[in-house]
């Protein structure tokens, strides 16, 4: 059984399409790169998944349900998403984390500070990150703590917007390498970056240049 279906997905954007007659099927375990260049419509996939859009056309499908707000609010429950905004907190960057970690639906999860170290040193940083104010990291250190929390969220699906786009080369091999080479995780990345399209086994869903926004 599929995880999503889209059928026929069209938004309108400005009475023009953004996206029009979108079909695509995302198996259990897929590795999937929603690819096109920046402005065209990727980031509006991961907003009707999450209901925060509704399509001008077409039907889109969570398992073998209808995406409405019950299963909309089923499957965020079962995603770890990370978005291209980076603003998701004050304080220090363990406050963070354990803010985010302190939602309801997150209450079974435990914050292992050991393992919060491990992903640090994994993603090249430091332990000390942990007591820094969160609003004074870089971008691409503000990336990686976005990415750890999705980790430490122990969901199977992700939800993955330009999350390479501040790392540099060799950090941005090892974000794709992790997450497209583990075969129980179902991934979808939104990216304009090539070095995604060299992920073997992945199904590449491209955003034609048309849909741009006007």
């Amino acid at each position: 059984m599929s995880v999503i279906r889209f059928e026929n997905i069209s938004v309108k954007f400005n009475d023009s399409y953004l996206l029009e007659n979108l079909n695509f099927t995302v198996e259990r375990g897929d590795k999937v790169l929603i690819y096109g260049e920046s402005g065209i419509g990727k980031t509006t996939v991961f907003r009707l998944l999450l209901g925060f859009e509704q399509p001008a056309a077409g039907t889109i499908y969570v398992g073998n349900k209808k995406l409405d707000a019950c299963s909309a609010w089923d499957l965020r429950k079962n995603v770890a998403y990370v978005s291209q905004d980076l603003d998701i907190g004050s304080g220090t960057v363990l406050q963070v984390i354990r803010g985010t970690l302190s939602f309801k639906v997150n209450s079974s999860i435990i914050v292992d500070e050991k393992k919060i170290e491990k992903y640090l040193e994994f993603f090249r940083m430091k332990s000390s990150i942990l007591h820094e104010p969160y609003e004074k990291l870089s971008g691409g250190e503000k990336q990686r703590i976005a990415i750890v929390i999705a980790l430490l969220l122990e969901r199977s699906i992700f939800f993955l917007d330009e999350v390479t786009s501040s790392l540099d080369e060799e950090l941005k091999e090892k974000v794709i390498q992790y997450f497209m080479q583990n075969s129980n995780w179902t991934v979808l990345s939104i990216s304009h970056d090539r070095d995604w399209l060299k992920t073997p086994g992945a199904k590449i869903i491209p955003i034609p240049q048309k849909y741009a926004d006007a």
